[in-house]
């Protein structure tokens, strides 16, 4: 059987006086050592039917990103303390994430990715955890050293029994820590998997999907080929779309 196709969201980029669509390339060196076969979904300022894409991909990976969701999609008021927006990618994430979960395929959300998961679904978010009483700064250290910034910083508590537990285990987790927004009003739908100590939401799961539904605040992809837990979720989200290479395989026989 051939290794499944995983469809990678991308952001739109000021670059040069153009605009460029793209994503860092850690997200699809994640999918490709991970077994699957990754193709960038272009983020243009035109509208396009994506569902022949979705006709042939196993799964679909929501990237992280320097934006934010635009604030009015959850009720909000677009401020400079949320900045960069990118509504360009939200006009092509928010829809799609709808058309992955109705086809039942596979999908695993990272950092404005599982935002973008709570917001779809009818959540709302925090523009500023790390001002919120009693919250950590989960914001990254400054600088140019990559592997400092996506550390592995703090811990995380797991949902015992749950989708992620099933995955990573049921002891705390290290992970790295890249936001400044999370979650506020979890969506109906939801599952909380994994907490910070501070009471962040940390991982979330969609209770009615059909197939592999994840979302992490948090960047497995960055440790991909040396953490244990980072690898286990791409490999299960990589897994799961191999099951529905499988059966899109058998239907055609």
């Amino acid at each position: 059987m051939s290794p499944p196709l995983v469809l990678v969201t991308s952001d739109a980029i000021d670059h040069r006086d153009m605009v460029w669509s793209g994503t860092p390339a850690s997200y699809l060196t994640a999918v490709a050592v991970s077994g699957a076969v990754p193709v960038q979904l272009p983020t243009v300022d035109e509208a396009f039917d994506v569902a022949p894409l979705l006709d042939v991909v196993s799964g679909v990976l929501f990237t992280g990103s320097r934006s934010n969701v635009h604030p009015p999609l959850y009720g909000a008021e677009a401020s400079a303390i949320a900045e960069p927006y990118d509504q360009v990618r939200d006009r092509t994430t928010l829809p799609l994430i709808r058309e992955t979960l109705s086809r039942g395929l596979p999908l695993l959300a990272i950092c404005r990715g599982l935002q973008e998961l709570n917001v779809t679904l009818g959540g709302t978010l925090h523009t500023a955890v790390h001002a919120l009483p009693g919250r950590n700064d989960h914001r990254s250290p400054a600088g140019p050293d990559v592997d400092v910034r996506f550390a592995l910083a703090h811990d995380v508590t797991v949902t015992r029994g749950g989708r992620l537990a099933a995955i990573v285990g049921e002891g705390p987790v290290k992970v790295n820590s890249l936001h400044h927004q999370g979650i506020d009003r979890l969506a109906p739908g939801l599952t909380v998997e994994a907490r910070a100590g501070d009471g962040t939401v940390e991982a979330i799961s969609v209770d009615r999907a059909s197939a592999f539904a994840l979302g992490v605040q948090w960047h497995p992809e960055h440790w991909v080929r040396t953490d244990p837990p980072s690898r286990a979720i791409f490999k299960a989200f990589v897994d799961a779309c191999c099951g529905r290479t499988a059966d899109r395989s058998q239907k055609a026989a």
